[in-house]
């Protein structure tokens, strides 16, 4: 896939976000025009009123202010690290109408090896799929998986993109007769799965609370520390089924409510949650965030049953969902090694049926930093190491 084709699959959940970019900056011209029109009648106050905006604007976006009490700025200006990335994920369907069954599917892991270059909160750099230094896979089966996440003090950025082949197990089965769900396992390749989105949030107590610490290893943990969290996220999900190929077992027996051809739905869902770094040790942490939300979708669907009154028709729902992120890291201000996992799980309701989708990326990785910054370097033998 070409440059050009992934920009355009990015385009419909980056709207959104350049909706509010812009937004913030019309806000800003606004006061600023203000400011100045009212200049002539009260200056002192103006003046005033502007300073403020301006120090509160300044504030906003100094992503480098940390109470050193409990973060350590890094010390370095580049880093290097080695690497390796395990993708999972998780589809099943649940019918609402008696009898009830459900179906789970599970594609096979998804295994990378890479090497990332550092410059502060960027990492960049090149992976490749396990199977292709093992052997020669088909790239068809295995699918297409792009996940990049920013971190830095008070704002944090997910794009994902996800493009799965048809190499699915199914191993989550319910409600069928003759089928025992205790050890069930079954190769299918009627499944097509295309997920994008992308997820902006924003860190409260971003001063004693450093998420770069856990996750882009460009700060130091000194002390425990939390913060709230908040954010907006928007996705488009596309699910189709080939239901001609099921195994016979299950397609014989399959309830007509979950029965499904396609479901296509935009996903809009606000998120506030609550992320903890605990320092267990000298230069030790580890952290959890969860994050609940409220989400809205827009939907559409199409049943195998073709009178289907519902077929082709959008319908708007509500519905709970959730993210996770959990890390170990050891890091001693020039060294560091860790692992960390970041977890998605959505969910959509019909009256037919329920779905759900969830995906996960952990991630176990070891470097190191170099290139001391230029104010360590005038006070190099009296600079204590973190």
């Amino acid at each position: 896939m070409g440059d050009s084709e992934k920009t355009m699959y990015f385009r419909p959940m980056i709207k959104p976000l350049l909706s509010v970019i812009f937004t913030l900056f019309f806000v800003t011209f606004c006061v600023q025009i203000y400011a100045q029109t009212t200049a002539d009648n009260d200056s002192a106050f103006a003046n005033k009123e502007q300073g403020r905006f301006k120090k509160a604007l300044k504030n906003f976006f100094d992503f480098g202010s940390y109470d050193t009490l409990y973060v350590a700025p890094n010390r370095y200006n580049y880093a290097l690290m080695g690497t390796h990335f395990s993708h999972f994920e998780r589809y099943s369907i649940d019918s609402n109408e008696e009898p009830y069954q459900r179906i789970g599917f599970s594609p096979n892991p998804h295994y990378k090896l890479g090497v990332y270059f550092g410059w502060r909160w960027i990492f960049l750099g090149w992976s490749v799929d396990v199977d292709d230094l093992i052997r020669k896979s088909t790239k068809g089966n295995r699918g297409t998986t792009f996940d990049l996440s920013l971190y830095s003090s008070k704002i944090g950025l997910d794009l994902f993109y996800r493009s799965t082949g048809n190499n699915y197990t199914i191993n989550d089965v319910a409600g069928f007769e003759n089928i025992d769900r205790s050890d069930y396992s079954a190769s299918f390749n009627g499944l097509k799965v295309n997920i994008r989105g992308l997820y902006v949030y924003y860190i409260f107590n971003n001063r004693r609370f450093s998420y770069p610490a856990a996750y882009s290893q460009s700060t130091n943990q000194r002390r425990n520390a939390g913060s709230l969290m908040a954010g907006i996220s928007c996705s488009k999900h596309k699910l189709e089924w080939d239901n001609s190929r099921f195994p016979e077992e299950i397609r014989l027996q399959m309830n007509p409510a979950i029965r499904v051809r396609k479901v296509e739905y935009i996903n809009a869902a606000l998120y506030a949650g609550y992320a903890y770094n605990w320092v267990f040790a000298r230069h030790c942490l580890a952290n959890l965030s969860l994050n609940p939300a409220i989400a809205y979708k827009t939907s559409s669907i199409e049943m195998e049953d073709q009178a289907n009154p519902q077929n082709g028709k959008w319908s708007d729902k509500f519905s709970l969902e959730f993210l996770t992120r959990a890390a170990v890291v050891y890091h001693n201000g020039k060294y560091f090694v860790g692992t960390s996992f970041v977890g998605k799980l959505f969910n959509y309701r019909h009256s037919q049926f329920a779905l759900m989708n969830a995906f996960g990326t952990l991630q176990i990785y070891a470097g190191f930093n170099f290139n001391l910054k230029k104010e360590y370097r005038k006070r190099k033998t009296t600079t204590p190491v973190y």
